[in-house]
């Protein structure tokens, strides 16, 4: 007679593999609905956001949108005019016009937060009271 070990899978723990929902990952992406240019750039989101003064974020925008030489670019927050609004550090006197509805195309023009990296301010209050907060770092723990 032969022995056979039962067969070892390990423990599978639903609280520690949680599902990814887009709405437990703060700062997200907003869709652009207006663009405009000067020594500073400023966005219209469709909806509001939630970007603060300081904050690092990356332009995404369709060639079919105009205003291509913004696609990729990069730029701090510098005021937020209004809740659907933001003010980028961004030079866009030299880009054409942004067209709001454009003919063809299905991917959004959008605005992201950006800014993993390893410098920010250093805060004596907030998600870490000793550590370094960076704005528009995500916060990637889902609460469920």
């Amino acid at each position: 007679m032969s022995y056979t070990p039962p067969l070892m899978r390990g423990p599978i723990a639903p609280e520690n593999n949680p599902p990814i929902n887009p709405q437990f990952y703060s700062p997200t992406r907003f869709n652009i609905s207006a663009i405009g240019l000067g020594t500073t750039t400023t966005v219209t989101t469709t909806i509001n956001h939630n970007y603060v003064t300081g904050q690092l974020v990356r332009l995404v925008i369709p060639q079919m949108y105009g205003a291509f030489k913004l696609n990729e670019r990069t730029g701090y927050v510098l005021s937020v005019p209004a809740a659907n609004q933001v003010v980028l550090s961004t030079n866009s006197t030299m880009v054409d016009l942004f067209t709001a509805n454009p003919t063809s195309g299905k991917t959004q023009p959008q605005i992201l937060a950006i800014g993993d990296i390893n410098s920010g301010v250093t805060n004596t209050s907030g998600r870490s009271p000793t550590g370094t907060f960076i704005p528009g770092s995500f916060i990637d723990i889902s609460p469920l």
